[in-house]
């Protein structure tokens, strides 16, 4: 069952936006759809607005050019009972309140009234994170946070103080170009570049969870920076080759658990099976290795050498585990 229909998908809000003065123009249109949209959506949204051959007719052209929606009021967003339900449960969560301040969220709640919550978090059990997950809870984590978020969104430069993976203490002037969750550890964490005397001297990853102290320098770094670059800058020197079967939908289940990383894939089309060329950050090498152990014989870890003995390593100390369990069961009940 779907929660959410397509209507409050990213085209149909772009339409709903335009929708909302009754007047607006080309120009608006284009710019709207380029900012709010897709890629590719310049390519065939506009051409749907703007009155034309292709043209839906939501719109109608002004005697002095603009154009007029042909409804008489704009949009109205409705909720069914189902969504007010799944909004209710991520009220709940708590890392919304990372985004949102508690009086909005005591807003959204009063508006929702008496709708159960679909969920609970405490009927999820996960199996494959890590016990150490970040403190959502922690007013001085938060405030780290909403500094680290502002930062990103002004490009602005910050100085941190944090405890870095091995237990150093560091410290610099750095600027974030990204914070992104990841799910199997829990944690939040910054993509950045540390700076010395205004310029760019290198790459780095810090944990939120990790900072002691973030303060905005009231400054903004100018140079023009790319994500993309960034990310290239970081990417690993040999691709992990991945051999994906079709038992228990393998093939859509990587696709989907990989859709963010850069690959190659080759298919055999007498077994089905895929190769995968999988590139990622060298300082995510655990996290993609972890990643790809939870879909058990349905991959093969086929190269690099060091990777393959990694994941050897790890399933022998999972056998090892298990089978010590096993035996300590087994001596207990006799």
């Amino acid at each position: 069952m779907n929660i959410f229909s397509e209507i409050y998908g990213t085209y149909f809000r772009i339409t709903a936006k335009l929708l909302e003065k009754e007047l607006t123009d080309e120009k608006t249109v284009r710019d709207t759809v380029m900012r709010e949209g897709f890629k590719d959506t310049l390519l065939f949204l506009p051409q749907k607005l703007i009155p034309g051959s292709e043209s839906t007719g939501l719109f109608k052209r002004t005697e002095d050019g603009k154009l007029q929606r042909i409804t008489k009021n704009a949009p109205v967003k409705l909720l069914t009972g189902l969504q007010k339900s799944w909004l209710k449960a991520k009220l709940a969560d708590p890392r919304i309140r990372l985004f949102m301040y508690e009086d909005v969220i005591s807003a959204l709640n009063e508006k929702l009234g008496n709708n159960t919550p679909l969920y609970r978090e405490e009927q999820f059990r996960y199996t494959d994170r890590f016990a150490d997950s970040d403190d959502y809870h922690d007013e001085e984590y938060i405030s780290h946070f909403r500094t680290a978020l502002k930062a990103v969104k002004r490009r602005s430069i910050v100085y941190i103080d944090f405890i870095s993976g091995h237990g150093n203490h560091m410290r610099g002037i750095f600027v974030l170009l990204k914070l992104e969750y990841s799910p199997k550890n829990d944690k939040f964490r910054a993509y950045c570049y540390l700076l010395r005397n205004g310029r760019i001297k290198s790459s780095g990853i810090i944990n939120i969870g990790r900072i002691t102290e973030i303060t905005d320098t009231g400054r903004v770094f100018r140079t023009p920076v790319s994500i993309d670059d960034y990310f290239q800058s970081r990417k690993c020197s040999e691709p992990a080759v991945i051999r994906v079967t079709t038992e228990r939908n393998g093939v859509e289940r990587f696709m989907m658990e990989f859709a963010a990383y850069e690959k190659h894939t080759v298919r055999d089309t007498q077994t089905g099976e895929y190769t995968v060329e999988l590139w990622y950050d060298e300082q995510d090498e655990t996290e993609v290795l972890i990643r790809l152990l939870s879909f058990g014989p349905v991959i093969e870890i086929m190269g690099p050498a060091h990777l393959r003995e990694q994941a050897r390593q790890r399933i022998r100390k999972q056998y090892e585990y298990i089978k010590n369990s096993d035996m300590n069961s087994t001596l207990e009940e006799s």
